[in-house]
């Protein structure tokens, strides 16, 4: 063969090799582009699945949330769940997840979509139970929160971390903001639940029940007190403890700072319905831990629980009523008044304590035997824990590092944020100083208000006291209910705590017989100042603090007073956030 004839041969073996190798890439372009379009096509598909799934349980839980029969909408509501969260698994949807931009929001409407199906169809339905389950709701609640704790942790992750993706679409951004605000909220708690509910191992929990009635700043005197004792779900009461049981006026050895004895006097530690004047839980928790282990038993004790008669009548909500020893029936209609009114008109608790107490002892019971039977409506016992613990009225703490990050920064941990990071928190505080029941009577509002202009942050609370009675019925009342030294005569110390970072510039008050005590106190990193009002039947007084500090970065202003019986909500307006 000629050169020349090689060399054309070769040139057209070359451009046939380069014609083959073109039709092969376009051959395999076309197949990855006909794979792609299945793809898209079946993600598609299983979008729609997951919308219509994500959608009806949305309907189911608002139905659920507005008075709608959990035990008839939760099965719907957990074939929905589960259909969603199953579509959104598929491996197909994973791998499409890695397309930048449109993957986050595959991803979020994923974890979505699998965080309802962890939530509905691996806590909530085996802790409400089916034909056939066995154990208590606290068991089987245990079972689901260690089966499911480590899930739903993960998922929660997930989902705060794609949240903050600039690729998702308003709508789906919406969609994961809705469930994110859930599993932020939901994931700490079934995480801690194994291990407070004694999945590993008894664990002992001191109940305090205090009275609205003789008002503190974390609810009210706390003159009873109960041992429960948790061990794999199951619970038990153990013994009671009431104001009788303890050598009052031998301080308890815990250690408190002297800002705190300079503000409520040795009282906090000597005396023990008065453990409650600091509002600070913690601080709280170990005074009443302490006077037990002291006085009544040294048992082992991992956490402190509070609750009040304001939160009890919610708990009715969920229970229904409750018979008690003595024949009365106990409801959320009537729990209130009697637990803090009518029980002193029945016995003179001066002459007759034991009565008094043996009721509330006997009440304890009966509402402690409901619950641990687990005879509750799980929705409305939901409504009534966290409805309680947004106003005060339930407070945790725990000597579990885990469960102390659990409740960090929620109200029911009772602790002040020591910044204004998240919220710029106020405190308005009506502490009885003088041992009366008169609170289940007065009338209290509060209010707070914040302004910056030229660098400077000012922030204001407003708080008034007004006891609706003439001077007879207060006379009428009976001798335990009225001031134990001065009759039918009252006092009261107002603490009104300014927020981190300010000084205290203002206090003005107005009132017969209003004066300040304390104005140059620092107390849980904060300024203080405390008003001392003494008021008559019909009386009002109010006082006025005002703070100062720096124009930096503020969060939403917020206010935090006592669990009042009588007690309007706070009122706020925030000039600095935002």
């Amino acid at each position: 063969m000629s050169p020349d004839r090689q060399e054309a041969q070769t040139i057209d073996e070359e451009k046939t090799g380069r014609q083959r190798r073109r039709r092969r890439v376009w051959v395999i372009l076309s197949l990855v582009v006909i794979v792609l379009l299945l793809a898209v096509c079946w993600v598609g598909l299983r979008a729609i699945t997951v919308k219509d799934g994500l959608l009806k349980s949305q309907e189911l839980l608002s139905d659920i949330q507005n008075g709608g029969e959990a035990q008839e909408l939760l099965p719907e509501l957990a074939e929905n769940a589960a259909s969603a969260g199953s579509a959104a698994s598929d491996p197909v949807w994973w791998l499409m997840e890695w397309i930048p931009a449109v993957g986050d929001n595959l991803k979020g409407v994923r974890l979505a979509a699998q965080s309802l199906d962890a939530l509905v169809n691996g806590v909530a339905v085996p802790v409400m139970g089916t034909e056939g389950s066995t154990g208590s709701i606290t068991e089987r609640l245990l079972d689901a929160s260690a089966d499911q704790g480590a899930r739903i942790t993960e998922l929660a992750d997930g989902l705060e971390s794609v949240s903050d993706s600039p690729f998702l679409v308003s709508v789906v951004r919406d969609g994961i903001d809705d469930v994110d605000k859930v599993m932020s909220t939901a994931a700490p708690v079934i995480a801690t639940l194994p291990s407070l509910l004694g999945g590993d191992g008894a664990k002992n929990y001191l109940l305090v029940f205090q009275n609205n009635a003789e008002t503190l700043a974390l609810g009210g005197s706390a003159a009873a007190q109960t041992l429960v004792k948790v061990d794999g779900g199951k619970i038990e009461m153990g013994s009671q403890g009431n104001s009788g049981s303890y050598q009052n006026g031998v301080a308890v050895d815990v250690e408190v700072p002297p800002s705190a004895i300079e503000l409520y006097t040795s009282y906090l530690v000597d005396h023990i319905n008065t453990s409650m004047s600091r509002p600070d839980f913690p601080t709280a928790a170990k005074i009443m831990r302490a006077w037990w282990q002291r006085d009544i038993a040294p048992d082992e004790i991992a956490g402190v629980i509070s609750i009040d008669p304001i939160a009890l009548s919610r708990i009715l909500v969920a229970t229904g009523p409750i018979e008690l020893a003595s024949g009365e029936v106990l409801s959320d209609d009537n729990a209130v008044s009697l637990l803090l009114s009518e029980v002193y008109g029945r016995w003179d608790s001066y002459k007759e304590p034991e009565l008094v107490d043996g009721f509330f002892a006997d009440t304890a019971a009966a509402v402690f035997d409901k619950i641990a039977t687990g005879d509750f409506d799980l929705k409305d016992m939901l409504w009534a824990v966290s409805e309680s613990a947004s106003q005060g009225s339930v407070l945790v703490w725990s000597d579990d590092s885990q469960v102390a990050d659990a409740i960090k920064g929620a109200r029911i941990s009772g602790i002040l944020p020591d910044n204004n990071k998240n919220t710029t928190t106020m405190g308005v505080y009506f502490n009885n100083t003088n041992g009366s029941k008169i609170d289940y009577f007065t009338e209290t509002a509060t209010s707070a208000r914040s302004t910056c202009e030229a660098g400077t942050a000012t922030f204001t609370a407003d708080a008034s006291l007004t006891l609706p009675l003439t001077q007879r019925q207060a006379e009428a009342l009976p001798r335990y209910v009225q001031s134990m030294t001065f009759g039918a005569r009252f006092r009261d110390t107002i603490f009104v705590y300014g927020p981190p970072g300010t000084t205290l510039s203002e206090a003005d008050f107005t009132g017969d017989e209003v004066s300040v005590t304390h104005s140059g106190i620092d107390d849980l990193g904060r300024p203080v100042v405390a008003f001392e009002a003494w008021f008559d039947p019909g009386d009002s007084v109010s006082v006025t603090a005002t703070f100062v500090g720096s124009d930096g970065d503020h969060g939403p202003l917020m206010l935090q007073t006592n669990p009042m019986v009588r007690g309007a909500k706070p009122a706020v307006t925030d000039g600095c956030s935002g």
